[in-house]
């Protein structure tokens, strides 16, 4: 007998069997691979913009402006300037400042160092020496100046957070208790830490003390050296004198460096607390410059 299927159409009975078969599972990742997530067609991923080149190092030396296109002034005339700007302000508080740039490549040595004018400019400063105590270098030390003198003394009057002083610099026997004493932290933050390469543990500690004292340190930074070079009521004749002494040593220590590095004086500018820069052009004065008498005194 046949069985009821028979009767119906073709097409009912395919719809008939395909909803009695049962459900397809649905298809899983194999176990290897579930970690791994899936990749979409690239017609269904977004667009990213290429990133721009990077570009390839920078100019290799620091740009300086065109000097022939600058107005330059004289010693004096600068002078007669910057004290106008000045007035109606403390003196004692006011100083002669000049900023040297040089013509140097970027990843070049820089110039650090001391000099002692022969003019000062700033007032006495307190200077602390690290020394053996008990020995002639002690003595020599307190001799020439300092106000703190020693090794136990010193260090704990660092860590207790008395540090009256403005400069500290120490004999090369005393450098290994200044390290076991731990006061780099303290001092370091404040530029009070002794090192060679700026210049404060050396041998001859009584001659370093006479220069800190009426001395300056100065150090290059993105190719200016920067320092107060007199006070205002120095006259021009002082202040020449000041300066010359700055730009011959800062050309000796220029000279100095590696064979294979140039670096040289570009340009000097002439600025005091409160002013504004005048470049100078090498000149002491001119015929309109004003009476060197009258460019002097608070």
């Amino acid at each position: 007998m046949a069985s009821s299927s028979s009767f119906l159409p073709s097409a009912t009975r395919g719809v008939l069997s395909s909803s009695c078969r049962p459900a397809i599972r649905p298809r899983t990742m194999p176990p290897f691979l579930s970690g791994f997530q899936q990749v979409r067609p690239a017609s269904q991923t977004r667009s990213k913009k290429a990133a721009p080149p990077k570009k390839k190092g920078g100019p290799k030396e620091f740009k300086q402006g065109n000097l022939d296109d600058l107005e330059q002034f004289a010693l004096c005339d600068a002078m007669r300037y910057l004290r106008a700007f000045e007035v109606g302000r403390e003196p004692a508080s006011s100083k002669y400042e000049v900023h040297i740039r040089m013509k140097t490549r970027r990843d070049g040595p820089v110039i650090r160092n001391m000099l002692r004018f022969p003019h000062s400019v700033q007032t006495e400063s307190r200077i602390c020496v690290v020394c053996p105590p008990g020995t002639r270098i002690e003595k020599e030390a307190r001799a020439a100046g300092a106000v703190l003198v020693g090794e136990q003394e010193v260090f704990d009057a660092v860590l207790a957070g008395k540090i009256e002083f403005d400069r500290c610099i120490c004999h090369p026997d005393s450098l290994p208790a200044l390290n076991k004493a731990g006061l780099g932290r303290i001092l370091g933050p404040r530029g009070l830490m002794p090192s060679v390469k700026t210049g404060t543990v050396v041998e001859d500690v009584a001659s370093r003390v006479e220069m800190l004292r009426g001395g300056t340190i100065y150090r290059e930074r993105d190719a200016v050296i920067r320092l107060p070079i007199g006070q205002l009521a120095f006259s021009p004749e002082q202040l020449r004198d000041n300066l010359r002494v700055t730009i011959d040593q800062i050309k000796k220590d220029a000279a100095g460096l590696n064979d294979r590095i140039t670096k040289e004086v570009y340009e000097v500018v002439l600025s005091s607390t409160n002013g504004p820069g005048f470049s100078l052009n090498g000149e002491f004065k001119t015929d309109n410059s004003p009476d060197v008498s009258a460019l002097q005194g608070a």
